[in-house]
């Protein structure tokens, strides 16, 4: 009989410790990763007031590299950036930054224009200016981007930065796939406490 409970014990014991290692990887799957910790800075918004990391704190942000006149990849990111905009319009939870890699050309005269181009009528697209040598340090020390031969070399990835300036995902700006699982970790950052 004393066998029989100890067998039982064991068993039961056994069931548990499965049931929380299952538990524990699904928990693990489903969060999205912490990848790093965003610096504190303070760049120019187009409007012509300080942006910085404070003002990304408390919102999810979708950051990307570009440049005004660049007739490479910053097109198509600008319309992929646009359609996340737009999809996101109802939610002041869910911010998007552009960076300009060609500060001393993409003025924030040209950067104003160019938001209009893109449909942009509200803060929760932001444009942003600072000297080159500035956005190059936080593309490398902040964002861990190579910012090689800019204007033209910049990255094409959005990244993805939660509500406590942390890095959670970096993306391909034109992958609509690539894309579709960014959304899917937006989803997911919504539901976590910031």
């Amino acid at each position: 009989m004393k066998r029989l409970i100890w067998v039982s014990a064991a068993f039961f014991i056994l069931a548990v410790a499965s049931l929380l290692v299952i538990n524990q990887a699904r928990r693990s799957r489903n969060e999205v990763p912490v990848l790093g910790q965003l610096p504190d800075f303070t760049f120019t918004e187009r409007s012509g007031r300080p942006f910085g990391l404070s003002d990304m704190k408390g919102k999810i942000n979708v950051v990307d590299f570009i440049f005004t006149r660049c007739k490479g990849p910053c097109p198509i990111m600008a319309t992929k950036m646009g359609e996340l905009y737009k999809l996101y319009e109802g939610s002041n939870q869910v911010q998007f930054i552009s960076i300009s890699v060609d500060p001393e050309f993409d003025s924030l005269t040209v950067l104003q224009a160019y938001a209009e181009r893109q449909g942009v009528t509200d803060n929760r697209w932001v444009f942003l200016n600072a000297v080159i040598d500035s956005v190059i340090s936080l593309s490398e020390n902040g964002f861990k981007i190579a910012a090689e031969d800019l204007p033209g070399g910049h990255t094409t990835r959005f990244i993805l930065v939660d509500q406590k300036g942390r890095i959670r995902g970096y993306y391909d700006g034109l992958d609509d796939a690539s894309l579709g699982i960014m959304k899917t970790h937006i989803r997911q950052l919504a539901g976590e406490t910031p």
